[in-house]
């Protein structure tokens, strides 16, 4: 039997030197699958954000069947999408498009569009895995999230559904920050830390001034960057890094590069740290099983983009 055939893309602004298309072909290889995975650049198309729904319909008509999305397009995407999972719906962000040329429900496109297409969202999935491998047994009691954007939002889901029991979001517009604590305020969380008071977001989401994070720190037990500060084009840190001490955890959702100047000033300060690497390849992971219908190899994806990353060096992502 001919193997099972796939085309991805991945849309976003500045991707072309992702290391997706290899992550992801590499797994499809040791399943035997006809996999190619290309990406759709903004700058080189010459499109801006808000196309970026009008790019997905136009990928699914060129034969696409699926589609992972990035910076900045996590929301403008949706505008061109038939219809969301429950969890995209709620965070008001998609990463993950799943293309379905046999599903016969309604289209955005009209009765003639040739395929649905549904937004997912795979960060909060893979940022809770992250976390939960990657730095197993981190307190949660008191957390701080900096950025509340497409990224922020998946990554305060995860927080909240892990067990935090306060979480402090921060943001250079306040007004997002505020929004997205109010949206969370409702989500009834899992409760692995078994807290009845942590049952769901009511209470345990409240938003702050960007500048009091150095000082919130002192009663934190970690702090989350989800801005693209730290990225290539984008350096720097999120806040002032000065305010860590050995007893926080740091998480970076930022792998390109993998040692941002924020994981490097955390680790100089003795702190537990969360490169970007391990969000990446879990949400990898996630797309790449609804994609596929096929399970995963984690461990194999991680040393696969650990490899890649070492071999591309700090400059592609």
């Amino acid at each position: 039997m001919t193997a099972p055939s796939h085309l991805i893309g991945l849309i976003g602004a500045n991707v072309a030197g992702s290391l997706s298309p290899l992550l992801h072909e590499r797994e499809a290889a040791a399943h035997g699958l006809r996999y190619a995975y290309r990406t759709l650049d903004l700058d080189a198309l010459g499109l801006a954000p808000d196309d970026a729904g009008q790019l997905a319909r136009d990928a699914a008509r060129l034969g696409y069947t699926g589609l992972n999305v990035t910076h900045p397009c996590k929301q403008s995407v949706i505008a061109g999408l038939d219809g969301l999972s429950d969890d995209a719906r709620e965070l008001g962000a998609v990463n993950t498009v799943v293309i379905d040329t046999h599903d016969r429900g309604p289209r955005r496109g009209g009765s003639g569009a040739a395929a649905r297409l549904t937004g997912r969202n795979t960060d909060h999935t893979g940022f809770r895995a992250a976390l939960l491998e990657g730095l197993p047994g981190a307190a949660l009691g008191t957390v701080l999230l900096v950025g509340a954007g497409g990224a922020g939002s998946a990554v305060a889901r995860a927080l909240l559904d892990a067990g935090a029991g306060a979480l402090l979001v921060a943001d250079a517009e306040p007004a997002r920050a505020e929004q997205l604590a109010a949206r969370l305020a409702g989500h009834r969380a899992g409760n692995p830390a078994g807290n009845p008071a942590a049952a769901d977001g009511a209470g345990r989401v409240a938003a702050i001034v960007l500048d009091e994070v150095p000082t919130r720190l002192a009663g934190a037990d970690g702090v989350v960057n989800a801005t693209p500060i730290g990225m290539v084009g984008h350096p720097g840190t999120p806040f002032d890094a000065s305010a860590l001490t050995p007893r926080h955890w740091v998480a970076d959702v930022v792998y390109r590069p993998l040692e941002t100047q924020l994981v490097k000033a955390a680790l100089a300060a003795g702190c537990r740290v969360l490169d970007g690497g391990w969000m990446a390849v879990a949400q990898a992971a996630d797309s790449f099983e609804l994609f596929t219908g096929r399970r995963a190899d984690r461990a194999r994806m991680r040393a696969h983009f650990l490899e890649l990353a070492a071999r591309a060096g700090t400059e592609l992502s």
